[in-house]
């Protein structure tokens, strides 16, 4: 690149991984003029029609980097493409990046996700989409019914690959992947290389090339990173305290939806705008939700796991664990919905005495230890000396050399209510996106 103009040097980028003029255009027109680097690694491949699997954090850019090519290959002849994605927001989310793209080509897209309604999905299907963009419950009702066929896909999306086998979604996405020819291109997008993905990648991928911008639990470089070490019923204040000292749009997370619920109506009776979205509220009200709090209608949006891959706004300045996730793997999903596009960010979770075992956790996925300070009204006790068991038998080294021994007798923290996410049974049932964009099993977010 020889142009002193930076903006042509940039604009140049997509142009040089090998984005068509229409394409361009599109993305000139919306400031979006420099590749991430998944953008950058996986476009041109995929181009090429190769399988890909792309290892990407959340908020690096993994839609474009997967949407764009699979745009520009049907425009170019390609008969049909399916993105199959595992909460609706996602769904959504994707359709919305993709779709002032997909107008500038001509090409039709559609969503089918549970708790829409199956009369305007047929509608969908009537205008004839050349993009199907959908979660796997919902789209198991319609080959269930026979009312879509994927005969016609030449090139498949898999993404939060992770998170759709984490949620049970294996095997309905088996059944999908029956309907979809064997000769295809088969994208496939995930945060982590877990071995179900691996397995999942050996059988239904041909040669597939491994793209990885950043190791599995990396976050973003401008993310401040805190904790807090606060009892259960000091939170609500802490809460409200935080939210008058800090400015901006504010994402809290709660483990459950009765949570969720009490904290924004906690929040509104303070007078802070909050909504909340979770399973227990329906497709219209959770649309509603992130919507009014993308324009600032709402100040706080109040969640549930359902949504930590599911918010693409790119202006919340801060993101508040109320509760620490069961998984450590969701804390990075989490706090990766602040500092997006390069931006500053803060990320500040609640801990209870008794969760230094979760925190060690969290810590050991990202390799690097976390701010840790205690609300005036904690216990005193410092975090390493609270009484808790070590999740794993090895030494690691984040540990301080002259901590104690944990205790073999602590009880688990207040708020783990719930059975681990990997030791439940098989219910039988067919996980359903139906009424929660989640399985079954997994109905307490």
């Amino acid at each position: 690149m020889h142009s002193s103009d930076k903006s042509d040097q940039q604009s140049s980028g997509f142009q040089e991984i090998g984005i068509s003029p229409a394409l361009l255009k599109v993305l000139n027109s919306r400031g979006i003029t420099k590749p991430t680097p998944i953008q950058n690694q996986a476009i041109g491949q995929a181009l090429e029609g190769k399988d890909l699997i792309g290892i990407a954090q959340t908020g690096t850019g993994k839609t474009f980097a997967f949407g764009l090519p699979m745009l520009q290959q049907l425009a170019a002849g390609k008969k049909r493409g399916l993105v199959i994605l595992p909460t609706r927001e996602l769904a959504y989310q994707v359709e919305e990046a993709l779709q002032p793209f997909a107008s500038a080509l001509g090409i039709r897209t559609a969503v089918f996700v549970g708790g829409a309604s199956m009369g305007l999905q047929m509608q969908m299907i009537k205008r004839n989409p050349r993009i199907l963009i959908a979660t796997p419950g919902r789209l198991n009702d319609h080959l269930e019914r026979k009312t879509v066929s994927l005969k016609e896909v030449e090139i498949l999306v898999l993404d939060e690959a992770d998170r759709m086998l984490d949620m049970g979604f294996k095997p309905q996405i088996n059944r999908i992947l029956a309907h979809v020819p064997r000769e295809r291109q088969t994208l496939l997008f995930s945060a982590t290389m877990a071995q179900e993905i691996v397995k999942l990648a050996t059988a239904q991928m041909h040669m597939p090339l491994r793209i990885e911008v950043a190791p599995s639990g990396t976050v973003a470089e401008k993310v401040e990173q805190e904790v807090i070490i606060v009892r259960q019923q000091n939170k609500q204040s802490l809460l409200i305290s935080l939210l008058k000292e800090h400015k901006g749009q504010v994402l809290v997370f709660s483990r459950t939806k009765h949570g969720a619920k009490k904290i924004t109506r906690t929040l509104n009776d303070q007078s802070i705008r909050a909504a909340e979205i979770h399973s227990n509220r329906t497709l219209v009200q959770r649309r509603k939700s992130l919507e009014g709090f993308k324009k600032g209608i709402f100040r706080v949006l109040v969640a549930t796991d359902i949504a930590s891959r599911g918010i693409d706004v790119t202006n919340i300045a801060v993101v508040i664990n109320y509760d620490l996730p069961d998984d450590p793997s969701d804390y990075i999903h989490r706090i990766g919905r602040t500092g997006r596009a390069d931006r500053e960010g803060m990320a500040i979770s609640f801990a209870t005495p008794t969760q230094a075992r979760s925190i060690r956790d969290i810590e050991r996925l990202m390799r690097l230890p976390l701010r840790r300070r205690k609300h005036e009204a904690a216990p005193h006790a410092d975090m390493e000396d609270a009484p808790s068991e070590p999740r794993h038998p090895r030494r690691h080294s984040s540990k301080p050399s002259g901590s104690r021994r944990p205790s073999r007798h602590s009880s688990k923290p207040s708020e783990s209510n719930s059975p681990n996410r990997h030791s439940s049974k098989p219910s039988g049932r067919r996980p359903s996106d139906k009424s929660s964009g989640r399985p079954n099993q997994r109905r307490r977010r």
